[in-house]
């Protein structure tokens, strides 16, 4: 896909020079790097938001039965199940 934008003579330099020095091989490829960085910074804001949440939380008794609950739901088998099945 290709994208125009209109940016500031000052960031247009910036860029450029990002480029010249070395640290990108094309004003796209600067560009791609800022969005991948955006999207990392996301997702770990994103899981520090879950991990607070989990740390913060109530918690759940850890019995046989939750960690066969839990092996039902990640291999996609019925909970209700005959525990002995796995």
């Amino acid at each position: 896909m290709n994208i125009s934008i209109d940016i500031p003579d000052e960031v247009r330099v910036y860029v450029e020079a990002q480029v010249m020095a070395g640290a990108y091989s094309s004003i796209g490829e600067y560009f791609l790097s800022l969005v991948q960085q955006d999207q990392k910074r996301k997702a770990q804001a994103k899981l520090e938001t879950l991990l607070k949440e989990g740390i913060d939380g109530e918690g759940q008794e850890v019995t046989p039965e939750y960690w066969q609950n839990l092996r039902s739901s990640v291999l996609g088998q019925n909970s209700m199940g005959n525990p002995n099945d796995t």
